[in-house]
């Protein structure tokens, strides 16, 4: 085999590159949780939801690569993404994301219409909206939370096909979970995210003190935040110890970054994050009140 061989990847890793699978399977556990706390059960909803989220999140993030293709030669960390090394030309990117979005859409549309808008909405906000303003604006962390909220919220409304507070609140702990976990990303990559024009710190001056007490502001608010199942009587008490337990390891986490202001605490700050969104939500899956369950059998 020769070296040229070995270091090609094969089409199948170029995809899950392309489309960021790792993340794409974050994002659907998050919908996952929100249509079982939601009191979904049915298998063939569940199916068409994994699919046609694993799709839709799959064709966003690969037309947030084909619109950054130029800007991920720059930074070391995405200079080896697919477009940039030529491993895919961009007409099959367009062909990819297409197809995913056309697919993934369907497969959502077949547990109901609002699934499926929602699908749609998450896609159009971030790549048109959330990825321009990357360069433009720190506000593009804002905007982007709102479509990297939709997860849980899509899952919930896949169970119960209504807009209400169930939902609502499912997509407000992770709106506000959205600020830390991003704001730390974007500090460990502040340096490879400077070469390509992104300012994404909520300070003007990037790696700061007000940077850092903003990452521990939201932190501290995730505690009470998380809380709002519990307090309103849709799970038990495993969610108050967890949640507490969780939260105040998470902001002590955010509490060490604000005091030494170091790259290394904020990268303990993002890695926790990827742990802390999945638990929490799983928590409150595993958690919920019988009086919960009947309350959404009467909805439904």
């Amino acid at each position: 085999m020769s070296e040229a061989t070995i270091k090609t990847p094969s089409i199948f890793k170029t995809y899950l590159v392309f489309t960021k699978f790792r993340l794409s399977f974050l994002v659907i556990l998050s919908a996952l949780s929100g249509y079982l706390f939601a009191g979904g059960k049915d298998w063939l909803e569940i199916t068409y939801l994994m699919l046609g989220g694993t799709l839709v999140t799959g064709a966003s993030n690969g037309a947030n690569q084909i619109w950054e293709r130029d800007l991920d030669k720059i930074m070391n960390r995405t200079n080896r993404r697919p477009l940039p090394t030529g491993q895919m030309q961009l007409k099959e990117a367009y062909i990819v994301v297409i197809l995913f979005l056309v697919i993934g859409t369907s497969l959502l549309y077949l547990i109901n219409l609002k699934s499926a808008l929602l699908g749609l909405l998450a896609f159009v906000s971030y790549v048109f909206v959330y990825t321009p303003l990357k360069q433009i604006t720190p506000w593009a962390v804002f905007v982007g939370a709102f479509p990297g909220a939709i997860p849980p919220f899509l899952g919930a409304i896949a169970a119960t096909n209504s807009f209400g507070f169930i939902p609502g609140i499912l997509f407000f702990v992770q709106f506000t979970w959205q600020f830390p976990h991003f704001w730390a990303i974007a500090w460990v990559l502040y340096d490879d995210y400077k070469k390509a024009g992104f300012s994404l710190l909520p300070s003007k001056t990037g790696k700061d003190k007000a940077s850092a007490f903003q990452i521990m502001a939201y932190s501290l608010a995730l505690i009470p935040f998380s809380l709002m199942p519990w307090i309103l009587g849709w799970t038990g008490n495993i969610t108050l110890i967890a949640a507490s337990l969780l939260g105040i390891w998470f902001f002590y986490l955010a509490y060490k970054l604000y005091y030494s202001c170091e790259t290394a605490d904020a990268r303990k700050l993002m890695f926790a994050s990827f742990v802390y969104l999945p638990i929490i939500q799983f928590i409150y899956v595993f958690d919920r009140t019988d009086r919960f369950v009947e309350l959404l059998k009467s909805l439904s």
